[in-house]
Formats: structure tokens, C-alpha cells, sequence
């Protein structure tokens, strides 16, 4: 053999061995793509299967990754995989991802995207954002794709889209992860306002707060009152099936009103900390607009108090206004249209009892029970200055002073004056005396502070 023929068959040879080794490579990258372990999992081609969609509320992402999270920790063989492809994936169907997969060797296996999402003022969850799940289900592989909202590409819904080669299983694991993802909501039991916050825990369309540490010892009302509140909202919750076994409705409508400062707030965040066990969906100012939201999610996370702060604002009487009030229409629709074997509160407060609207104080079931927060007389003023005296050295007769000479003042002007007693002394450099709690009383009833006492809420 000459020397030409040993180089022919040694490029030869070379030849042969890459195109082998291509081969190999291709095969084993087919049986790896993301058809192929759809394929071995499934035991079916998932081109020929039908990809069954469910939509969930933004809100309840964490929800959805929850309930999905359970559903495949009961199956005994499992895996979450993710799809690469880059931001094209993100708008694509499944079967759109299928069809690209099987056509065109687009959207490979890949690492799974997670996202971290509230769950409560203090804590989070690692979520899957985008991730193919692998499990079985009744008996039967199962595979959904999770997808989180993607607000910028115009996805504004969680989503999950489920295909298996079995009947009916795709419903019913639908129907199965939207009943975990209520009985085991991070919802359940938090103090929630609609709307996201730059500035509070939030997945950015619910914030999530903690709820306030005031104790029964810090509210001052007059005698009864804040029994009767707390009967009315809790009472019921406690002896519901009683109430259900006598044909009595269970939602409840609870008004508190008073001059601005009387304590009205106060005592429902006394509410919010005595109360662990519901469930409190806030409203106030804009996110008023949200109130059919809040009370489907009352409704679902039951039992529930949603709380209407400045409810005059949208529920003036109508007389007073020559056109239509679309927000009004829908606090009272909501109030209606609850449904009576619903454990859950409307909590309204207002300043301006005289001006609301008569449909919603007057029609039993919208609101049935209406409390007034009023001004402090003599003993409240005094239990009010010793309660935010706290441990100040004032003596116990310039507290007592400071109350008989403040008639007609609120709450929030007793606390304002201990911070403005504390505030002198600082200023002139020694420790608070009963001179500066007298000064500080003679600044703010002074003609001179008349708008302060305004501001406080304090009647002429």
C-alpha cells in the first residue's frame, strides 16, 4: 500500500469516527429534549395530547405554587424541569412549546426560573415562576407547566396548563389544587390591603401587615361599648351553628361613629390584634375601590372582617349630589349580594354619621348595628392622660388637672399633649416635670393653636 492510499484511509477513518460521534451526540440530545422526557413520562407523544389551561388570580401565585407544590409531594415519583429558550418561551403556549420542541429542536430542558414572593410581613416563598411539573395523579402521569404573571409581556393572570394521556384527570386535578390552594391559602388569617406597596411586605397586587399590638387596657370608651363590639363581631363567629340551626344569617354589617380622633381607628386595631383568627381585608382611601374584590376574598377566606375606613367618603347620601355614585352602588351591591351563611364582618367607620347615606345606615343586613366612639368625659380624659403618661414622672394631680382643664378634647389630643409635655423638656434640657405638662396644655388651648385642636379633632 502506498503512501497516498494509507493517508486516503487515514482521513477516512477520521471521517467515519465524527460522523459516529455526531450521531451518538444527536441521539442522545434527542432522547433528552423536552418531547423526549414528556414522551418516556407521559408513555405517550404529547403532540397528540390535549394541554387543558386554568388562570388564577395574581394574588393567589403563592397560592397556586402551595397547592401545586402538595399535589406532587403525593406522588411517589416527581421532578420539576425547567424550559430554556429565553424570553420567546414566556409567550408561548405549551402546545406552542410542544409543536416548536418536537419541529424544530427549539426550547430545550433547562433550569427551572423560581420567584420570590410574599406570603406575610415577614416572611416569603421561593415559587416557581416558569417550570414544567412531572408527577402522577389518580393513577395517572401528569405534567403542568406553572407560569407566574408576567405583567410586561402582558400576562397578567398566574397560569397552569395541564396535559395527561388519561381522561378526565386534567379537571380533576384542577378541581384538587383549587381546593388546596383555600385550605391552605397564606392568605388565611392575615391583615391584607389590596394593592401593591413599595414600602411594605407585598406581592404586588395584596400587602401584607402585621397586625397592631394594642391591648384591651389602652382603649377608652365609655362602659359596654366595647363589649357590645366585640359581640357583635366575634359572638357571631363563635356560636355560628347555633345561628345557622335557628335559620339567622351570619354576615354582619357594624357602623362606629364619632368626631375624627375619638378612637374609632383605635379600636379596630384593638380588633385586628384580639381577633388571630380572621382573616382582615383593609380599605381605605383609593383601595376603597376594591371592595367587590375584598369581599370575594372574605367570602372564600371566611371567617373574615373587611374593614371600611371613611366609608362617608363614597357613601354620602344621594340628595347631596346630582349624579350617579358608581363606587357607592358597589359597596352596597357587595354588602347585599354576600350571601347570608357567610362568616364575615363589614367594619365601617366614619366622622360624619349626619351625612351617610341612608341605604347603607338604615337597611338591616347592610349594617345592623351602629356604635358611637364619643368625646372622652372627665374620667375617660383622666384614664386617657394616664394611659399615655405611662411611666412619666408627672404626679398624679397635674394629670388629673390636665384632664378637668381639656373638656371636649379627643384621645389624640391627650396623647399629643404627654408627647408635646415630653417634647418642652426636652428642648430646655431636663427631665419632664409637671410644669411642662401644664405649659404644653396652655400652648394647645391657647387661640393661637386653634387649628391644631382641629386637626386633633377636638370640638369648639
Amino acid at each position: 500500500m502506498d503512501e497516498r492510499t494509507e493517508a486516503f484511509l487515514s482521513a477516512y477513518q477520521v471521517f467515519l469516527d465524527e460522523v459516529v460521534n455526531e450521531h451518538r451526540q444527536r441521539q442522545t440530545a434527542d432522547e433528552s429534549s423536552l418531547n423526549a422526557v414528556l414522551r418516556r413520562h407521559l408513555g405517550a407523544d404529547p403532540l397528540g395530547l390535549a394541554v387543558v389551561t386554568d388562570d388564577v388570580r395574581p394574588q393567589l401565585t403563592a397560592d397556586l405554587d402551595v397547592a401545586l407544590s402538595e399535589v406532587q409531594r403525593r406522588s411517589e415519583h416527581h421532578e420539576v424541569i425547567g424550559i430554556g429558550g429565553g424570553e420567546q418561551r414566556r409567550q408561548q403556549s405549551l402546545s406552542e412549546i410542544l409543536n416548536h420542541a418536537g419541529r424544530f429542536g427549539q426550547f430545550p430542558v433547562a433550569a427551572v426560573d423560581y420567584t420570590t414572593i410574599a406570603t406575610g410581613p415577614d416572611t416569603t416563598r421561593q415559587a416557581v415562576s416558569f417550570g414544567l411539573r412531572l408527577f402522577t395523579h389518580g393513577g395517572a402521569p401528569v405534567a403542568v407547566l406553572q407560569r407566574s404573571p408576567e405583567p410586561r409581556i402582558g400576562q397578567m393572570l398566574a397560569r397552569m396548563e395541564v396535559v395527561t394521556p388519561a381522561e378526565g384527570i386534567a379537571a380533576d386535578l384542577i378541581a384538587t389544587v383549587h381546593a388546596l390552594m383555600l385550605s391552605h391559602s397564606v392568605l388565611r388569617g392575615q391583615v391584607l390591603s389590596l394593592g401593591g406597596s413599595a414600602y411594605a411586605r407585598s406581592n404586588g397586587e395584596v400587602t401584607f401587615h402585621r397586625r397592631p399590638a394594642v391591648r384591651e387596657e389602652e382603649i377608652v370608651l365609655p362602659a359596654g361599648v366595647l363589649d357590645r363590639v366585640r359581640r357583635h363581631i366575634t359572638g357571631i363567629a363563635e356560636h355560628r351553628d347555633r345561628l345557622r340551626a335557628a335559620g339567622q344569617h351570619l354576615k354582619r354589617g357594624l357602623l362606629l361613629y364619632g368626631p375624627p380622633g375619638t378612637g374609632k381607628t383605635h379600636t379596630v386595631r384593638y380588633l385586628l390584634n384580639a381577633l388571630p383568627e380572621l382573616t382582615v381585608l383593609l380599605l381605605a382611601g383609593p383601595a376603597i375601590v376594591h371592595v367587590a374584590e375584598a369581599a370575594r376574598m372574605a367570602r372564600a377566606l371566611q371567617p373574615a372582617l373587611v374593614v371600611l375606613e371613611d366609608c362617608d367618603l363614597v357613601a354620602e347620601d344621594r340628595d347631596r349630589h346630582g349624579g350617579p355614585q358608581p363606587l357607592l352602588f358597589t359597596v352596597l351591591e357587595t354588602l347585599d349580594g354576600l350571601g347570608d351563611d357567610a362568616d364575615v364582618a363589614f367594619l365601617l367607620t366614619t366622622n360624619r354619621v349626619s351625612v351617610l347615606e341612608p341605604a347603607l345606615a338604615q337597611r338591616p343586613g347592610r349594617v345592623d348595628l351602629a356604635v358611637e366612639i364619643p368625646l372622652p368625659d372627665t374620667d375617660a380624659r383622666r384614664r386617657l392622660v394616664r394611659l399615655y403618661a405611662r411611666d412619666l414622672p408627672f404626679t398624679a394631680a397635674a394629670l388629673d388637672r390636665a384632664a378637668d382643664r381639656s373638656a371636649g378634647v379627643t384621645a389624640s389630643f391627650a396623647k399629643e399633649l404627654l408627647r408635646r409635655a415630653v417634647l418642652i423638656a426636652a428642648d430646655a434640657g431636663h427631665t419632664p416635670t409637671d410644669a411642662d405638662l401644664d405649659q404644653a396644655l396652655d400652648e394647645m388651648l391657647s387661640q393661637a393653636e386653634s387649628v391644631t385642636r382641629s386637626l386633633l379633632g377636638t370640638a369648639p
